[in-house]
């Protein structure tokens, strides 16, 4: 799953979906937690942990650690993350 993530932003919050310039898709989301010694990073799992209602062990941050667009892997049944991500989605931007 790819991930745009502001940090320092005035509140923590998934703001939606956006796409690229190449049609990539991806979550934006803001955390308030400042970019360094993977405050935000961490912010931002525990923010998605929550608000998609996962174990915050079950995601893992697998490319752009340090940039502002990384790749998140979350971990455990597909079809199972597919229904509360799409459930999620109609509770909030639906």
């Amino acid at each position: 799953m790819r991930i745009r993530l502001t940090p320092k932003a005035a509140r923590s919050r998934i703001e939606g979906v956006g796409a690229g310039a190449d049609g990539t898709a991806f979550f934006k989301v803001a955390v308030t937690a400042p970019p360094e010694k993977g405050k935000a990073n961490a912010a931002m799992i525990k923010l998605l942990a929550k608000a998609w209602r996962l174990p915050k062990t079950s995601m893992a941050i697998t490319a752009g650690a340090t940039a502002r667009r990384k790749t998140l892997l979350v971990k455990g049944d597909g079809k199972a993350l597919v229904a509360r991500l799409n459930q999620w989605m109609e509770g909030h931007h639906g």
